[in-house]
């Protein structure tokens, strides 16, 4: 592996292009555009205000930068610097803005989801949906990028409008059978949406395109229920994580639960593999007479070590008397290849479960010695990596698992992570600054055989 050196960046906005050609971070108001290859800065922006967002059109051509606390949004040409482009909702205020998948038109919500506004950077044309629940969970894009799905309220009762893309016009309206819906998702093969209810009540349910619902799915009706929903990357499985520590995988010919797998913390017997992070000081160097002190940041190595049961993972448990419980399952994301599912019980932090689809049984269990930051999967195979606030970054893959040492700073602490699209590199992020960690060839290579 190879370091770049470090770059200024703020509140962690840094993304690489869809195309993998650039990187774009944004230090305060600034927008800072650079090579991926030779990390030379190609365009350099300044905004009206302290950006709060930062989003690269589908095909690399534009970036959108959103400052909600002025309620505006100014868009930036790659190939053309000199063209700009300002949105400004004004006094409907701004809590969301975000690229539609033609990269040609921008969708903005308004203060209190008022209403949610098309911009067109075609033919400056400006389309108006109203009665959206919120715009974080209820919309969705279909992969090909030609319908959207968005939850509404209307009348007092939960809504799924179906707009064309193309024209923003509207092709369907229908009632759903929730008490306060949630969110909702497209299948990756467009063929049909999920819907969940909100967390008081576990309800989730699948509906086509033309309003037929093809199931209602309870896991229980007692306490806490969905807590995250994700599809696999065929759009055969369903992955619905809840607040009892459980996941449940719906297969998509019959909408049933095929398997449960279970977050404990006490493992007594496991066929899976159990990887735990072990933590040393290094040795201070001595002379014949003298022992040399070694500066006081000076970080600890690390190494994953294997364990047999009984295991004992560390678990918080949750205050009753605060909302938004520490329980459940917070993370879930199924690998590209569609072989592993990762989660994360946000009880237990420190542990990364990763499960085999093939076996629909645990495959591994990665047990951290700091609770974990971020994890992602490699876009294209079954490697995962995550970082975990130190200045380590960690990687598994079937083959097995590595900490890797950054070496660039002692105070650089890896906080979040993303791939490049061509899984070649990786943005490190601590809290105000950035590097990229380029993977050697042979080490992909590696990674894909195995």
């Amino acid at each position: 592996m190879n370091f770049s050196e470090l770059f200024k960046q703020s509140q962690f906005h840094c993304k690489f292009s869809p195309d993998g050609q650039y990187v774009v971070t944004c230090v305060s108001y600034k927008v800072i555009v650079r090579s991926v290859d030779t990390l030379q800065i190609l365009r350099l922006y300044t905004c009206l205000d302290a950006v709060q967002n930062i989003e690269w059109s589908s095909d690399s051509a534009f970036l959108l930068c959103a400052m909600y606390k002025r309620g505006i949004c100014q868009v930036w040409s790659v190939e053309h610097p000199d063209w700009t482009c300002k949105i400004d909702e004004g006094s409907a205020g701004l809590t969301h803005a975000q690229w539609s998948p033609d990269g040609r038109h921008v969708l903005t919500t308004a203060s209190f989801n008022l209403r949610i506004t098309v911009w067109s950077l075609v033919n400056k044309s400006i389309s108006y949906i109203r009665y959206v629940k919120n715009s974080k969970d209820c919309l969705s894009f279909t992969d090909n990028g030609k319908y959207l799905a968005l939850a509404e309220s209307r009348k007092c009762r939960d809504c799924v409008s179906i707009f064309e893309v193309e024209s923003w016009q509207l092709l369907k309206l229908f009632e759903t059978d929730t008490e306060d819906l949630s969110g909702l998702k497209w299948s990756p093969d467009g063929r049909v949406i999920c819907v969940w209810d909100h967390c008081l009540w576990y309800k989730l349910l699948i509906y086509t395109m033309d309003g037929r619902c093809l199931t209602t799915y309870k896991a229980y009706d007692w306490a806490l229920g969905v807590k995250r929903v994700t599809w696999s990357p065929t759009s055969q499985f369903l992955a619905v994580g809840s607040y009892d520590q459980k996941v449940r995988i719906l297969n998509h010919i019959t909408w049933k639960s095929i398997s449960e797998f279970s977050h404990i913390s006490n493992i007594q017997s496991t066929n899976a593999v159990v990887y735990s992070e072990s933590e040393t000081k290094p040795s201070l160097p001595r002379t014949e007479n003298t022992l040399i002190a070694s500066p006081p940041i000076f970080s600890t190595q690390s190494k994953y070590e294997f364990l047999s049961p009984p295991i004992q993972i560390p678990s918080v448990q949750p205050d009753p008397e605060k909302p938004n419980p520490k329980i459940g399952v917070g993370w879930l994301e199924f690998s590209p290849d569609n072989k592993f599912l990762a989660t994360i019980d946000d009880s237990m932090k420190t542990a990364v479960h990763i499960w085999s689809m093939l076996k629909l049984s645990l495959y591994v269990v990665l047990l951290q010695a700091s609770p974990i930051k971020c994890a992602r999967w490699d876009p294209h195979t079954s490697r995962l990596a995550l970082c975990t606030g130190n200045d380590k970054l960690y990687l598994w893959s079937p083959s097995g698992s590595v900490s890797v040492q950054v070496p660039i700073s002692a105070t650089f602490h890896v906080h979040s992570l993303k791939w490049h699209p061509s899984a070649e590199s990786l943005l490190l992020m601590s809290k105000d600054q950035m590097c990229i960690c380029y993977l050697e060839k042979k080490e992909r290579d590696k990674e894909i055989d195995n």
